[in-house]
C-alpha cells in the first residue's frame, strides 16, 4: 500500500467528469484501489474544490462535493508540522503560497507519491515526499 496525494487539480478533473484528463485521473483512481492504496489531500484542496460550487450557489454540489473527497480521502489539515515545512520551502525556494501549503501537508503526512499536474511542483525535491510525479507519468 501506498500513500498518494492528490494535488487539487486532479479532484478538479475527476469532478468535471469528461475528457482526457478526467479518464487519467479515473484510471489512476481505479488502479490506487485495486492496489489498496491510500489516498491523501490536503484542506486547501478541500477549499479550491468548494470554490465553484459556492460561487454559483450550489448548496447539493457543495456537500456532493466534500462528501466525495472526505470519504474517500484522508484530508490533511495545515498543522503546525506542516507549518513548519511551508515556511522552510518558501525561505528557500520561489514556491507560491499555496504550492508551499500542498507540499508541505504531504510531506507532514509521510507521502509515497504526490501526482499533480502543475509543472512548477513536478522539479521539487521535498523531504517526506519520496516522489513528485505528473499525472500522465504516474507509475500506478
Amino acid at each position: 500500500m501506498s500513500r498518494i496525494f492528490w494535488d487539487s487539480n486532479l479532484f478538479i478533473y475527476l469532478f468535471e467528469g469528461k475528457g482526457a484528463m478526467y479518464d487519467r485521473v479515473a484510471h489512476l483512481r481505479e488502479k490506487m484501489r485495486a492496489r489498496g492504496d491510500q489516498l491523501l489531500t490536503s484542506a486547501l484542496t478541500l477549499g479550491e474544490v468548494l470554490v465553484k460550487p459556492i460561487r454559483i450557489n450550489d448548496p447539493d454540489l457543495v456537500q456532493g462535493f466534500e462528501a466525495a473527497i472526505t470519504r474517500t480521502a484522508l484530508v490533511v489539515p495545515f498543522d503546525v508540522d506542516a507549518a513548519m515545512i511551508f515556511a522552510r520551502l518558501r525561505a528557500a525556494r520561489n514556491i507560491s503560497a499555496p504550492d508551499a501549503i500542498q507540499l508541505a501537508c504531504a510531506a507532514a503526512a509521510g507521502t509515497d507519491l504526490f501526482v499533480t499536474n502543475d509543472e512548477r511542483l513536478q522539479k521539487q525535491q521535498v523531504e517526506g515526499i519520496q516522489f513528485i510525479v505528473p499525472l500522465d507519468r504516474s507509475p500506478v
